[in-house]
């Protein structure tokens, strides 16, 4: 049942899928497996450009409809559905490349056999949906796009917060793929709390992917641990996100205390990349700087659910319980709906240790400021930073401290920028949106980006296989024309071998 975040309204209520529905979705996605996986690149870019296409031609009914499902506002939605169209192209064109699939061919010598090495699709993935990108982390986001582009059916469980869109969008993307030719069970949707619950313990599923809470993420990998057959799961959980400003960087405070303010508070603070620890040199007030960019900025952040809302008042009163001081909040309008105060709160740098509340994800438009006293301190404090998807520097121009920091950070993060508020995930070539433990249950996985498609196949090595034996992509005229390594020696498409 989703509801209007403005109101509390009922918008829609889809019913839950029934045991029986749930394995008839399986089930076709399990015959349809063999198909998919052996269906050339080109044409399953066919299928992912005919979704992209009907997202765009249904646009503004898509849009209108999650708007009312999610508040996020017609501009932001417009803005998500071209940037889906989007990533399901670019997960197209990572198919038709192929270097995902890993072809490596060593020839036959006098003492050893010949060995083909090529990753083959998993089988059927299961999609959990998000909440905050209705279009490109949910139905038709980067899981299910890279899943079906790696040569995997999908079924997605929706997400309750839009669960009127989840089913409109299963309708558009389900007529769209029979008109582009894909198999019957290439696609399906659930619904339910308990329809999920069996999507994982279907023995016919072979991995799981989910974006959203840690407890959400670490409930299904411990569920997939308990099957007969183990299989992973590739869960992004969301993070801390530390943001360091260097001594060198401290004289531009006011302006990076704004710009702190708008990364953590964008769409009200519901990015798994939004920062939510700051750490800056002492004797430059920095806490008392964010808290007038924030008291100046006057968000009025709207939460996806009244479960998100009330979590944030619930992460607020944890990281006070833990030792930080409310430095400033801008109180959510009354009667708005599923809203949210904005709070930014200090806390003394040596109160952070490894497992404290400090450092755990407050998930909307909350952050937390500490100050170091030197380089020593702020070593002592970064040690105690769990694995995050982003970390950011602030830094001078020639900043002595950049190179040290970058290194420490990357250390425990997926993804380092320097002068980049780490909010927002480009889908490109060189992308990785993951991290360590618990940012991701694993951390060399990414959800964003074209080594996604590596999530959904795994590895065989063929020895003394007859080639009309082997996979299309590794026989010896090449028919998906895509990279493959010869002897160690890399060939491109086209290349004499």
């Amino acid at each position: 049942m989703s509801r209007n975040p403005r109101t509390g309204d009922v918008v829609c209520s889809i019913p839950d899928s029934t045991p029986d529905q749930v394995r008839a979705r399986v089930a076709a996605a399990r015959s349809a497996a063999p198909i998919v996986a052996g269906t050339p690149p080109t044409d399953r870019a066919a299928w992912l450009e005919a979704i992209a296409t009907a997202l765009e031609q249904n646009a503004a009914e898509l849009v209108e409809l999650a708007d009312v499902e999610t508040g996020l506002g017609q501009q932001r939605l417009t803005g998500e559905v071209q940037r889906t169209a989007g990533q399901l192209r670019h997960y197209a064109a990572a198919a038709v490349e192929g270097s995902y699939l890993g072809v490596t061919i060593d020839q036959a010598t006098p003492t050893t056999p010949r060995l083909v090495r090529v990753n083959v699709p998993l089988g059927p993935v299961a999609v959990f949906g998000a909440s905050n990108f209705p279009f490109a982390f949910s139905v038709l986001g980067n899981d299910t796009a890279s899943a079906l582009a790696a040569g995997c059916p999908v079924v997605v469980k929706a997400h309750p917060a839009h669960a009127g869109l989840s089913d409109r969008l299963a309708k558009v993307a389900a007529q769209a793929l029979a008109q582009a030719g894909a198999p019957m069970g290439s696609f399906g949707v659930v619904h339910g709390y308990q329809a999920g619950l069996d999507l994982v313990t279907a023995p016919e599923i072979a991995a799981v992917a989910f974006t959203g809470s840690q407890s959400g993420g670490l409930a299904l990998w411990r569920l997939a641990n308990q099957r007969e057959q183990v299989i992973p799961v590739y869960a992004e959980m969301g993070t801390v996100n530390p943001v360091v400003v260097t001594p060198a960087a401290a004289a531009d405070l006011a302006e990076l205390a704004r710009g702190f303010v708008g990364s953590f508070t964008l769409g009200s603070g519901q990015f798994c990349t939004k920062p939510g620890l700051l750490f800056a040199p002492a004797g430059h007030h920095a806490a008392t700087r964010v808290a007038e960019a924030l008291v100046a900025a006057a968000p009025t952040p709207l939460m996806l659910t009244e479960a998100i809302a009330s979590g944030v008042a619930a992460g607020v009163a944890r990281l006070v319980d833990a030792g930080a001081r409310i430095m400033a909040t801008t109180p959510s309008r009354p009667g708005a709906g599923y809203a949210a105060d904005a709070a930014v709160l200090a806390v003394d740098v040596g109160l952070l240790s490894k497992g404290s509340p400090l450092l755990e994800e407050c998930f909307g438009p909350v952050a937390l400021v500490t100050e170091y006293t030197d380089t020593d301190e702020l070593r002592e404090a970064l040690a105690t930073l769990p694995g995050s998807l982003a970390a950011a520097v602030m830094a001078a121009d020639d900043d002595p401290d950049a190179s040290w920091l970058v290194a420490t950070l990357a250390a425990t993060a997926g993804r380092v920028t320097v002068g980049d508020w780490p909010t927002g995930v480009a889908y490109t070539w060189a992308q990785h949106h993951g991290g360590p433990w618990p940012a991701t249950s694993v951390p060399w996985a990414t959800s964003v980006g074209a080594a996604a498609l590596t999530r959904f196949v795994r590895p065989i090595t063929y020895q003394s296989v007859p080639d009309s034996c082997l996979p299309a992509p590794a026989r010896a005229h090449d028919p998906w024309r895509v990279p493959r390594r010869v002897d160690g020696v890399l060939h491109k498409p086209g290349a004499t071998r």
